[in-house]
């Protein structure tokens, strides 16, 4: 299967040319740094490109203040990682080895020279993506998560820190990394606590104090005004922003829970032209996003927009739910669906202890020697059911209805009745939950029959009921009985099909109604809009 980033190892053999390193020096300054000197602390801005010209430059472990990895960067080689591309923070402390002289390029500067010489681009996206990706499997990074399994604070930052592709490292209350985490910091280590680096303790964790601690939760000037807002981060969002990009037009895309939306919690998608062996939907839409922001489309989360507010210049003030505001020419939803709450008794005392949204490698991690359930007929419970049974003892599909042939794709329906790990209950539905602090079980009525089935699990995941995220649009545009967003001849706009009953604003994805709800069209809907988003700006001015 498909996966994010190169191999490390490939692409340290790649070195900028000589006329690259020229165009750096002619941009940038040329710095010393003595043995011993900082040159980057984690939880500082990613504000500049660093080319070593000469010396050594080692990582540093933020608990321990010792080398964290055996190998080091040398002449020929950069600081950095994908975030730069966003203006994101470092996560892990950079010191000079011995004496070092570097190029030092200011980041906008650098950006623009990247835009104008796209072979030194592509050397460097790759570096820097092929970094990432090691963090993630090494999961390296000053961001420590004690007792994720026991505080669902906790559980929520690991969450959203997974599904976002941030480096973390997970530990077991009281277990020896633990122990000497929590020295570092002077905390208790059989606490729940989140960390980010020595004397770094997240006093009342959750996704926005870590979003803000690595830079992804931007602070918008109070006049901030951009050509076009993008309201969410799935496959139609960041196409647009790619698309937006592109263009030349200044893009930002808000996002409340995770780069990928609904999407991002697809295992493996194989019906995806171009990946023939499949990809998951976060590596997909995550390759997407350095797409766009190499072409300067900026991306902040975690943002709900509150409300929506069309000016007398006829732009639109978006209002956040943490009170900043931004001005856009044009406004593109993109915020596709999500699963219902079902009307299960103690279901939310579940959530994140037993009950789950999405099935991605965190959640799977938790399916480990239980049986797995999942609510759900569709593509996104199929795929789920395939990633999960390689970790849960087996996997329970409960479809309502008595066949699965008009919401699965064929070759997946095929291949959860072939495998003996799964099964499927058809005409069925959970009537109870039972557990202490965690879910433990699970009761299912067979609704033919009326016999009811207990099932020891501390994991259940619904992916069922997917209702359109549209309520701060409400009285600007046009909705449907079920909350969809009319676009086209649908609200009297023949001009284009993803237009609304509001000239500036566009819908594209799953939370327009009528819509194909699949990522290629999801993908193609938000390329196709831009054009029609461009004609507007120009016109507005």
């Amino acid at each position: 299967m498909e996966t994010i980033g190169f191999d490390l190892r490939q692409m340290q053999r790649t070195p900028l040319a000589a006329s690259h390193i020229e165009a750096l020096r002619s941009a940038g300054q040329s710095r010393l740094y003595p043995q011993g000197t900082v040159i980057a602390r984690q939880g500082e801005a990613m504000d500049r490109f660093v080319y070593l010209e000469e010396g050594e430059i080692e990582v540093v472990d933020a608990f321990t203040g010792e080398r964290a990895l055996p190998s080091t960067l040398g002449p020929g080689q950069y600081m950095g990682e994908i975030a730069f591309l966003s203006g994101g923070a470092w996560t892990l402390p950079m010191r000079a080895a011995v004496d070092c002289r570097v190029i030092e390029v200011e980041r906008t500067a650098m950006l623009t020279l990247m835009a104008q010489i796209p072979e030194m681009s592509d050397i460097i996206i790759g570096v820097f993506a092929a970094r990432r990706r090691r963090q993630l499997e090494a999961g390296d990074g000053s961001l420590r998560l004690i007792g994720e399994d026991i505080s669902p604070a906790v559980a929520r930052v690991a969450a959203f820190a997974s599904r976002n592709r941030i480096p973390y490292r997970s530990l077991e209350p009281g277990s020896p990394e633990a122990h000497a985490t929590a020295i570092s910091c002077n905390i208790d280590a059989h606490a729940p606590a989140v960390i980010f680096g020595r004397d770094m303790v997240v006093t009342a964790p959750s996704p926005h104090a870590v979003a803000r601690l690595l830079g992804l939760n931007l602070d918008f000037a109070a006049q901030e005004r951009v050509d076009v807002l993008i309201v969410g981060g799935g496959p139609a969002g960041v196409a647009a922003a790619v698309y937006a990009g592109a263009e030349g037009l200044r893009a930002l895309v808000v996002e409340d829970i995770a780069i990928g939306g609904q999407a991002g919690t697809s295992s493996r998608i194989e019906n995806y032209m171009g990946f023939p062996t499949g990809i998951s939907g976060a590596d997909l839409v995550w390759r997407g996003e350095i797409q766009a922001m190499k072409f300067g489309t900026r991306f902040s989360m975690p943002h709900r927009v509150a409300s929506l507010l069309r000016q007398e210049d006829g732009s639109f003030c978006a209002t956040f739910d943490n009170g900043q505001k931004v001005s856009a020419c044009a406004v593109v939803v993109a915020t596709g669906v999500q699963y219902r709450r079902l009307p299960i008794d103690r279901l939310e005392d579940f959530e994140g202890l037993g009950v789950y949204y999405a099935a991605t490698e965190i959640e799977a991690r938790r399916c480990r020697g239980t049986q797995a359930v999942i609510i759900g007929g569709g593509n996104s419970a199929g795929q789920a059911a395939m990633y999960l049974c390689r970790s849960a003892a087996c996997v329970h599909v409960v479809v309502r209805g008595p066949s699965l042939a008009a919401s699965m794709s064929d070759y997946l329906l095929s291949r959860l009745e072939a495998d003996p790990a799964i099964t499927i209950h058809y005409t069925s539905e959970v009537g109870a939950l039972r557990g202490g602090e965690r879910l433990e079980g699970v009761s299912l009525i067979d609704r033919s029959t009326g016999r009811t089935t207990d099932i020891d699990s501390r994991a259940l995941f619904v992916m069922v009921g997917a209702a359109p995220n549209t309520g701060w649009l409400a009285g600007l545009v046009d909705l449907d009985a079920n909350g969809f967003v009319l676009t086209g001849a649908q609200c009297g706009q023949d001009a284009s099909p993803y237009a609304t009953s509001c000239p500036g604003i566009f819908a594209v994805g799953d939370v327009r109604a009528g819509s194909v709800k699949r990522v290629a069209s999801a993908v193609g809907e938000g390329s196709v809009v831009i054009s029609k988003v461009w004609e507007h700006v120009r016109k507005l001015g």
